[in-house]
């Protein structure tokens, strides 16, 4: 599975909504939903300033991309998110029916930095879901370590 610069250049754009979330103090996740290429959402992780276990940024992101398409089939559109989903995430994916997964990082490289996300890896979901979204992994690998590197210096100690 290739990476695109079409890939890269949407992969940039969760970057750049992990680093505002890491600005707004919170983890160093993003995601950003793309249909053809118009980008519907874009959004980071937002658990801590809502309280809510739950507002991962790939799940945030379909929240608002279902909004704003006033639909919940985004079969029609690919998913770039910061780092690979954890099980909720990519549940979140599956049941939304994005028909492409895009990701920087692997979750084992987020629980080196103190995350505790279940470690289980997309391919496996996929497959034990017989999920039909491509998967895509590591794209922009360094520049999405390098976010999480960033996030580690900003001294947050809440790893959500």
């Amino acid at each position: 599975m290739q990476i695109s610069p079409t890939d890269e250049r949407f992969m940039r754009l969760a970057i750049d909504k992990a680093r505002a979330g890491i600005a707004a103090g919170q983890s160093p996740f993003g995601a950003c939903i793309v249909r053809g290429a118009a980008v519907i959402s874009c959004e980071h992780n937002g658990v801590l300033a809502t309280t809510d276990s739950t507002a991962h940024a790939e799940v945030t992101a379909i929240r608002t991309a279902c909004r704003a398409l006033a639909t919940i089939d985004l079969s029609a559109c690919t998913i770039y998110s910061t780092c690979e989903p954890c099980p909720m995430c990519f549940s979140a994916c599956y049941w939304a029916r994005l028909s492409r997964i895009v990701f920087g990082v692997r979750s084992a490289d987020s629980a080196r930095i103190g995350f505790g996300e279940l470690q289980i890896a997309a391919t496996v979901m996929k497959e034990l879901g017989r999920s039909p979204a491509e998967l895509v992994g590591d794209c922009l690998r360094e520049e999405n370590r390098a976010l999480m590197e960033h996030w580690l210096q900003c001294g947050v100690r809440h790893a959500y």
